[in-house]
């Protein structure tokens, strides 16, 4: 393959890396293509751990910000290659990963080529495996081998935000909720114990229950939790010892995840409750003097990140960090993930106007 040209406009990059497949698992071909791009560009110092790029400029300033983006995406469903489309007069480009991230991880491609002497120094950083389980996220692995890449004193996720600004992000909880009951032959049924019929007081809570809507640092996160699979049962004719329910709770950064934990078991009290994941949320951050900056030259109101990003990573570690890139959250892993050409445009001058700022 040949190199990625990082001349391109924001919205030919975002076409190729996303006519370069990047399925979770299967990034390396599109990481291939980001390693040779920005190792050939003499003002940043590169390095890769597996399919993780991180590129930084190492020019002595007093402020440093890391700005980043995956490079993977949920699977394809025949929305690829892109296409150019109109919708309500509005130019878009429709396809896998359009949205959710790769005009994101394009605009910050052609700036980290154009940037030469920004105004802080850049830690770029292009990961994969975001999403799947957070153990196998390329942040997750950098972040034990070199925790040193994470140091900054602003972050800049390019999920998308719709081209505004998304202070934090909810926490994340999954959990599986387990009845037990006896096998028998369902001819028979009064014999056994039904697992299945054991689990409806579990959907009824769930169904009953009334989520929060949290305010923190000025920014209201709504809540959610909410039964997203359900299993049980080994034949047609037999009945089921066994029924698992996994529930799915995204609660405000206000709440540590043990917090989130305990207040799962309050709802689902007296019932077997295994946590399976669980990933703190990040408060907003916008009242660090960069984060204020940042969204005064952007000309952003900042408004609340309902789902979980990599925001939290930073966050732990002491680090502001916003959401800021092009594409409806609502499409992200939409079959018919489309982006605006214009958001892709605005976010890109944004930034640059931020980061070249004097």
């Amino acid at each position: 393959m040949s190199p990625l040209d990082l001349s391109l406009s924001s919205l030919e990059l975002t076409r190729t890396i996303c006519n370069i497949p990047s399925v979770s698992g299967d990034e390396t071909t599109l990481a291939d293509a980001i390693h040779d791009a920005v190792s050939a560009l003499d003002h940043l110092d590169v390095y890769r751990d597996g399919d993780t790029i991180v590129a930084r400029t190492m020019l002595g300033r007093a402020q440093r910000v890391a700005i980043a983006g995956h490079i993977d995406t949920v699977p394809i469903n025949r929305n690829l290659p892109t296409r150019d489309i109109v919708e309500d007069d509005v130019p878009m480009l429709w396809g896998r990963g359009t949205v959710d991230m790769k005009a994101g991880v394009a605009v910050q491609l052609r700036l980290a080529a154009e940037l030469v002497s920004p105004r802080a120094d850049i830690t770029w950083m292009w990961y994969d495996h975001e999403e799947v389980d957070a153990d196998l996220n390329g942040l997750t692995r950098l972040g034990r081998t070199r925790p040193d890449l994470f140091v900054a004193d602003f972050a800049i996720l390019g999920e998308p935000s719709g081209g505004e600004v998304e202070g934090g992000c909810n926490g994340n909880l999954r959990a599986i909720a387990r009845t037990h009951g006896v096998r028998a032959h369902s001819a028979r049924s009064w014999i056994g114990e039904n697992a299945i019929h054991a689990a409806a007081p579990i959907l009824a809570r769930l169904a009953e229950y009334r989520p929060q809507t949290i305010t923190v640092d000025g920014l209201d996160y709504r809540e959610g939790l909410n039964a997203v699979r359900i299993g049980g049962g080994i034949a047609g004719n037999v009945i089921p010892d066994l029924c698992e329910v996994e529930v799915n709770f995204r609660f405000a950064p206000s709440r540590t995840p043990e917090q989130a934990e305990k207040h799962l078991r309050d709802v689902l009290a007296g019932f077997d409750l295994e946590v399976v994941d669980r990933a703190a949320g990040a408060r907003p951050g916008l009242d660090a003097p960069l984060a204020q900056e940042f969204v005064s030259a952007v000309g952003a109101v900042p408004r609340p990140k309902y789902g979980w990003t990599d925001v939290a990573r930073f966050s732990a570690l002491g680090v502001p960090a916003v959401n800021y890139g092009p594409g409806d959250p609502h499409l992200a892993h939409h079959d018919d993930e489309r982006v605006p050409v214009a958001q892709i445009e605005a976010v890109e001058r944004g930034l640059r106007a931020w980061l070249s700022a004097a």
